[in-house]
């Protein structure tokens, strides 16, 4: 069994089966046609229970073989210009190349005796990520698994300057379509219920600052305490940009912790047109990026950062086995120190890499790329009658309902989307995301492949209105 560990005396082995996988991935790339094959949980899920985890094939042509009927032939291709769903990315090959790297040397992240060089490029990352934000030089920060532990670290680090042992007073102000990460990271802090204040938004999806205004008063007057503002730069639903700059000035005036929660609008920070949008975000106390969104990276890479370096002594712990206090003094860099993480992939490699082979002005292009297609999409939604859409994008969103021209019922035109959706991803022949605005069901494409033209999307709208009608037309045949 030796002869599987990767060492000196199997080298050539490595190379030979790895580059067998990645022919096999090569040909599917190349080959494939539609992003899903639609195939559904009751038929692959028994070709997975039959398999005998404890009967092992012994041969990696054999195993890739299995692989390739049990995953990569269903799989769904985010690469396809037709996968208009989820925040998932086409990835950069410089990234896939870290990927591979990070992979076979396996350094951890934690101490810098497991690490090395790698301690030291994820934090000139780290630099680089602030500097772009505008931090100031105090800034410091650390990778981490995505953003919901971005938000989960960043909201910590806000309970506890808060200075206050009041647990059940501390209230969190979000908006009404930011992620639901806030409030589940306010559940794992100990924070009360009601403890997250849902923020109204106007017409454009963005928090109304004049109601955060009100809340944070009506906060102090009850005698809560206002631990943190989370001020949304993308979400997740609409691309909506809260408005930064207001936001900094009431978390100011009010002197509560302002985190952005940037996580699929942190591309605008290596955009050539579009960083304005950001504008505001240098004020914040703590910024989640997500370079796995609109970086063009493979999950996971994303980072916590904040203004003050001193704040991340709250998530510090020492442990004579890993990381004890003298390593302190001894300026010896433990980014363990700084994580909720102990074991870390050295997911910075894969953005250093794409970095070093594309530079930011390249990943910017692919983003401003996908967001003029938003733009194009949208004038293709508001000039169909078919459609009702609901906010013009800001980044790379969409959130459109099939109208029916015949039918009035709200409660059947949402089972026609709801229908069309399932259908469409039944067929395999795009995959778009779902939500709901104002209780209707509507849906959702999230455009982030350069690759997809907007006759693509013209192509996915009438598919989707075939599916609609159809289920439209059957659903009459009932009723009578």
């Amino acid at each position: 069994m030796r002869s599987h560990l990767l060492n000196d005396t199997t080298a050539e082995r490595y190379r030979s089966s790895v580059t067998e996988g990645i022919e096999r991935v090569a040909a599917k790339l190349a080959t494939t046609d539609r992003p899903f094959t639609g195939v559904t949980v009751d038929a692959l899920a028994p070709r997975i229970e039959q398999i005998d985890l404890d009967r092992p094939l012994h041969n990696t042509t054999a195993v890739l073989d299995e692989l390739e009927d049990v995953y990569l032939r269903d799989a769904i291709y985010f690469h396809h210009p037709r996968y208009l769903a989820h925040l998932n990315c086409p990835v950069v090959i410089p990234a896939v190349l870290g990927e591979a790297v990070l992979s076979a040397v396996n350094s951890s992240l934690d101490t810098w005796d497991q690490s090395a060089g790698g301690t030291l490029i994820e934090r000139k990352l780290i630099d680089w990520t602030a500097e772009r934000i505008g931090l100031g030089p105090a800034a410091d920060g650390v990778f981490t698994s995505g953003g919901t532990q971005s938000n989960l670290q960043a909201l910590l680090l806000a309970r506890e300057e808060s200075k206050t042992d009041s647990l059940a007073k501390m209230r969190i102000f979000a908006s009404e379509v930011s992620h639901f990460s806030v409030k589940k990271s306010a559940k794992l802090l100990g924070l009360s219920a009601d403890s997250v204040v849902s923020v109204p938004v106007d017409h454009d999806k963005r928090m109304q600052t004049l109601a955060l205004a009100h809340e944070l008063e009506r906060c102090e007057r009850d005698g809560l305490i206002p631990m943190a503002v989370v001020a949304t730069a993308g979400t997740t639903d609409f691309g909506s940009i809260d408005p930064l700059p207001e936001i900094a000035e009431l978390c100011d005036r009010f002197g509560v912790w302002m985190h952005v929660d940037a996580a699929y609008g942190c591309g605008l920070l290596a955009s050539l047109r579009r960083r304005a949008l950001l504008d505001g975000i240098e004020r914040a106390d703590s910024v989640t990026v997500d370079y796995h969104k609109s970086f063009f990276q493979p999950v996971s890479s994303s980072a916590v950062l904040v203004r003050d370096a001193t704040t991340l002594r709250h998530a510090t712990y020492h442990a004579e086995y890993l990381n004890p206090r003298r390593m302190v003094t001894e300026r010896i860099p433990n980014q363990v120190d700084k994580s909720l993480q102990t074991t870390r992939r050295f997911d910075a490699l894969k953005l250093w890499m794409t970095l070093r082979t594309m530079g930011a002005d390249g990943i910017g292009r692919l983003f401003d790329e996908v967001c003029d297609l938003a733009e194009e999409g949208w004038r293709l939604l508001a000039a169909d009658p078919r459609y009702d859409v609901v906010v013009e994008p800001r980044l790379s969103t969409l959130v459109f309902r099939y109208i029916p021209e015949a039918v009035t019922d709200p409660a059947e035109i949402d089972r026609a989307n709801l229908y069309a959706r399932k259908a469409l991803f039944a067929s395999g022949d795009a995959v778009v995301a779902g939500t709901k605005v104002g209780g209707r069901h509507y849906l959702k494409f999230t455009l982030l492949n350069p690759e997809t033209t907007a006759a693509d999307i013209a192509a996915v709208l009438d598919l989707i209105a075939c599916h609609a009608e159809q289920y439209l037309g059957e659903s009459l045949d009932r009723a009578s």
